[in-house]
């Protein structure tokens, strides 16, 4: 054991930002009805021998609230894109055309939107879990690095006020998508 006064919680809030960080990412490719490129970024195509993510290989436009522009650079890469889009079975629709597809969100039924809803829940537990687990190892360091009693109260208190914050975040984050999905 150190002889230390307060523990260094700037890599524990780190950890949790990536946390809140994650989530957002995660809701952002959950398909809620509005046309976001963000839901495509998980697709790849086979591309000059590798696998791309469709927006290294096409310029995606938001073409309205319900539409997606696909243009991609090589117009080889159509039918691939076409093809990879139906097939990650994210419930959107492709239309070739000449130059490239449209991909069209359709409306959401309450069935799926409720589906949507359970979807976020789950991913807002598994932030959760993962700001409890790095929680419990902040504190093990705390109980190892630091000999005195009041010492550790304090850092643990401070660590327990960024978990108190790091799960309102959360819990915002979730909020807003679910108003979001649930939208008529």
């Amino acid at each position: 054991m150190y002889n230390k006064t307060m523990y260094d919680l700037s890599q524990a809030k780190e950890n949790l930002q990536k946390v809140v960080g994650w989530l957002k990412n995660e809701y952002a490719s959950i398909h809620t009805g509005q046309a976001s490129p963000v839901i495509l970024d998980s697709i790849k195509i086979e591309s000059y021998g590798s696998l791309q993510p469709i927006k290294n290989v096409a310029s995606i436009q938001i073409e309205d609230a319900r539409t997606l522009r696909v243009n991609p650079w090589d117009k080889a890469h159509v039918s691939l894109i076409d093809k990879a889009i139906v097939a990650a079975d994210l419930g959107l629709s492709v239309a070739v055309d000449g130059n490239g597809m449209r991909v069209h969100f359709p409306q959401l039924t309450e069935e799926t939107r409720a589906k949507i809803v359970k979807v976020l829940k789950q991913k807002l537990e598994d932030a959760r879990v993962s700001v409890r687990k790095e929680r419990e190892a902040t504190i093990k360091d705390i109980e190892t690095e630091i000999a005195s009693e009041d010492a550790q109260k304090s850092s643990k208190d401070q660590l327990q006020k960024i978990v108190d914050e790091t799960n309102r975040q959360l819990e915002e984050v979730f909020k807003s998508k679910e108003e979001n999905t649930m939208k008529v």
